[in-house]
């Protein structure tokens, strides 16, 4: 079986950039941007709109790539494949307590680049591909992180 494949909206709103917990409850204190798995049939943007409405109630409109990231775990096998798109925001969510439907994504906040250098995130490009006029980039495979 090949590498999962997911998508991941880079949306930044006013100098700051959308992140998600990467892991339900406070299971982990790794952050990254909102997104999921491809769903077969469907386009990579398609797949990014509805990832990022379930996850955060948020609208978007799916702009150009601007990464393409891989990891993996090689105790399981697990190997995934991210592809970035910049994203804008079309409608914020009219309630404020938003509930992602599969019970993932459990908190979600608007940070600015010092802030995210402050926290535990993944990719490690994730602030430079948000806060500076980047061309797509690819980052390496590497080891998954929890």
């Amino acid at each position: 079986m090949g590498p999962r494949m997911a998508v991941r909206a880079v949306i930044v709103r006013q100098g700051r950039l959308l992140i998600v917990n990467a892991y339900p409850g406070d299971e982990s204190d790794l952050w990254c941007a909102p997104g999921g798995g491809v769903v077969r049939g469907s386009s990579l943007p398609a797949n990014l709109e509805r990832e990022v409405h379930e996850e955060t109630g948020i609208a978007i409109r799916v702009g150009a790539p601007c990464l393409v990231n891989e990891f993996h775990d090689p105790d399981s096998g697990f190997h995934q494949v991210d592809v970035y798109f910049r994203a804008q925001v079309v409608a914020m969510p009219k309630g404020a307590d938003w509930t992602d439907p599969e019970g993932i994504v459990t908190r979600r906040r608007w940070v600015t680049e010092a802030e995210l250098r402050t926290l535990r995130f993944k990719p490690d490009s994730l602030p430079v591909v948000a806060f500076s006029a980047t061309d797509l980039r690819y980052d390496p495979l590497e080891v998954i992180v929890r």
